[in-house]
């Protein structure tokens, strides 16, 4: 590259690095995405077809971008976990958060049209997504997080449900149905939506109530017949860094893995039991 006097400005940029030998987790948000909501006439409380294109958009993320062991989705947000040993960017925050961000917003839109055909996106209204980065030490501290994002699904979408019936079925107003609901548990908006209107929560869309889990299934033996056919590799000598070769071969095996998608429970230890098969 050709140098000039000018490229003394180049010594302003800093590259803030992720800690080495830790989980990144890059949590993706809608902006402005109630009235986004509003503007496109998402059903109410959810919209299958919104948090579907939503999954649909996280898949292709994760098709592209090896070192992402599993993603969670709830809403208008994913959070996407990256294995330990990740080295994509040399664990630059800024080009992570930046990469995340645009790549999940321009597969959003792309993907679009599959799931709202008849509903144009509009230039002054189009769907944007920002992104944070966060550490975590250990498997705990990851499912802990996992946990917090499902409870947070929980609480907002018994709430939202119970709103929203209030509103469309009870014929209140919104004000109305905020002050029925204020000081209430997840008990008393159960027998409300129960009681009054005969809907048994736990009967609702599990996507709805438990949000959508994705993980690289790396021990799937659904492996194309091309990679079968290829002759086994020599063993790799011990060390205790991976070979260039080693990367590569695990690199491919995380590419082709299939992309399984769960609406379970992620808060109890059934789920976590086979973890090491796909967040290691």
């Amino acid at each position: 590259m050709a140098k000039s006097r000018f490229e003394y400005v180049r010594t302003y940029e800093q590259d803030g690095m992720l800690l080495p030998n830790t989980y990144i987790v890059i949590r993706l948000d809608g902006r402005g995405f109630h009235r986004f909501a509003d503007r496109y006439h998402f059903g109410k409380p959810n919209d299958k077809r919104a948090l579907c294109l939503m999954n649909a958009a996280a898949k292709q993320v994760m098709g592209q971008i090896p070192d992402i062991a599993g993603a969670y989705g709830q809403s208008d947000e994913y959070s996407f976990v990256l294995r330990r040993e990740c080295r994509l960017f040399d664990r630059r925050e800024a080009k992570l958060v930046s990469t995340f961000a645009s790549t999940f917003t321009a597969h959003y839109q792309f993907l679009w049209p599959q799931y709202f055909p008849q509903r144009v996106l509009d230039g002054n209204m189009l769907p944007t997504f920002d992104a944070r980065a966060v550490l975590y030490p250990s498997l705990r501290e990851v499912r802990d997080y996992f946990s917090w994002r499902q409870a947070d699904c929980h609480i907002n979408n018994l709430y939202n449900t119970a709103f929203w019936t209030l509103v469309l079925t009870g014929d209140l107003s919104q004000h109305d149905a905020e002050q029925a609901l204020m000081g209430t548990n997840s008990g008393d908006k159960n027998e409300l939506l129960f009681g009054r209107f005969g809907i048994n929560y736990n009967n609702e869309d599990a996507m709805f109530r438990k949000g959508t889990m994705l993980v690289r299934d790396v021990g799937s033996s659904s492996e194309s017949a091309e990679s079968r056919d290829e002759p086994e590799p020599e063993p790799e000598p011990e060390q205790h860094e991976k070979s260039k070769r080693q990367v590569e071969r695990e690199e491919k095996k995380r590419r082709k893995a299939e992309i399984v998608e769960m609406h379970v429970d992620i808060i109890g230890d059934e789920f976590w039991k086979n973890s090491a098969r796909w967040i290691s």
